[in-house]
């Protein structure tokens, strides 16, 4: 596996990765030295690749061009230091994250078999012309994609094409709900398979959670793990929520934030920098998210309502998407009032038809297989 330092990232393929090892399988997991304890924990062989990407603090540039400049940068570093470890040491099967380029292009110069983990949605047919046409407009693509193609014409890949190279490969393994594919009656099913959200449930007992008693329900509360840097929501959260009749709030605030920033905490909620989200979420009634597409599918998967409060990136279109599938209300940061918060939580938890279709929504994800399934094919292809 060849992957990038991001939480988010990282985090969806590790069930897979744990579920290999116990089959018998030797799997090593170029990486950042920084998620070692995510990549050895799942009984994968650490190959240190330090990664170049703002992960640490978080400091992703705006212009959606100098961050594709960061990701093909990390792979232009990344090669030579993969080469160093697998060229003498080739796998049988090279599984990488959509951002790690580095992982297609050294297995297409061993001639090795390759598969991409996608833990967002994937193109579809038109998504050149109707998403990658608008970037290639955008200021500094056209040096980018020169630059792109100069390193692909010499790094030894077999696919030169950057559009080719960068859109969709001959094999995926989406790690999340069909239900979450914007366009999934354009999307390929030949070359990319649905697994859903993988998880192991043995591995995360250490981490589960217990429903307090007498909690009538319970809403978790959490922005993921980069976006979280925000103390007046997590305060207007704690004046919706907060002493709420039978609710009881776990607040999820991250790194970022100081838990004395939220000011007196009502006797109803807990807070902390991190929680084991999908203990709480068999057990919850409703969670607000940022809409990151680990958070959609592990709700999705749970069956609960969602109030659905994007940060960046895919998001806002992740949002749209659960209000389309009728389980979700959207309402954006600056519109997240405490009022709007709490009619949104009623709004959901009393609709029967949201409850129905959160019920068949999580029946549709638990069938496409999960780790078993995913483990399955990855073992089909090796043989």
């Amino acid at each position: 596996m060849v992957g990038i330092p991001i939480v988010s990232h990282v985090l969806p393929s590790l069930a897979v990765i744990r579920e290999l090892v116990a089959r018998g399988h030797r799997v090593t997991y170029a990486n950042d030295p920084a998620v070692a304890d995510l990549v050895t924990g799942a009984g994968a062989e650490l190959v240190p690749c330090p990664s170049g990407l703002p992960f640490a603090d978080n400091t992703w540039p705006e212009d959606p061009v100098a961050v594709m400049d960061l990701f093909l940068s990390d792979a232009v570093q990344a090669l030579p230091r993969l080469r160093a470890a697998y060229d003498d040491d080739p796998a049988d099967l090279y599984l990488y994250d959509i951002g790690a380029y580095a992982g297609r292009a050294l297995a297409e110069s061993q001639g090795r078999p390759v598969t991409q983990l996608s833990p967002t949605f994937v193109a579809w047919e038109g998504y050149g012309e109707e998403v990658g046409a608008h970037i290639r407009r955008l200021p500094g693509a056209d040096a980018h994609w020169a630059r792109f193609a100069e390193w692909l014409a010499g790094c030894g890949a077999a696919t030169t094409d950057v559009d080719a190279f960068t859109g969709r490969p001959a094999r995926t393994l989406a790690l999340i709900p069909r239900a979450m594919q914007p366009h999934a009656e354009r999307v390929d099913t030949s070359t990319v398979t649905y697994v859903g959200p993988c998880f192991d449930r043995a591995a995360d007992a250490p981490e589960g959670w217990a429903r307090p008693a007498g909690a009538e329900k319970v809403l978790l509360v959490s922005l993921g793990s980069a976006f979280t840097r925000q103390p007046e929501f997590y305060r207007r959260c704690l004046a919706a929520y907060g002493d709420l009749p039978g609710w009881h709030v776990v607040l999820q605030i991250g790194k970022y934030t100081d838990p004395r920033e939220l000011g007196t905490v009502p006797s109803n909620v807990e807070v902390h920098s991190w929680v084991p989200q999908r203990a709480i979420l068999d057990q919850a009634d409703a969670f607000v998210t940022h809409a990151g597409m680990g958070g959609c599918g592990e709700g999705l998967l749970a069956g609960v309502p969602m109030i659905a409060v994007p940060q960046a990136a895919e998001q806002f279109m992740n949002a749209d998407r659960l209000v389309e599938l009728g389980v979700a209300r959207r309402i954006d940061t600056a519109d997240a009032t405490a009022d709007a918060l709490r009619t949104a939580l009623a709004d959901l938890t009393g609709d029967a038809e949201v409850a129905r279709r959160s019920a068949r929504l999580r029946a549709e994800a638990r069938a496409e297989g999960g780790t078993g399934r995913a483990a399955d094919l990855i073992e089909e292809w090796l043989s």
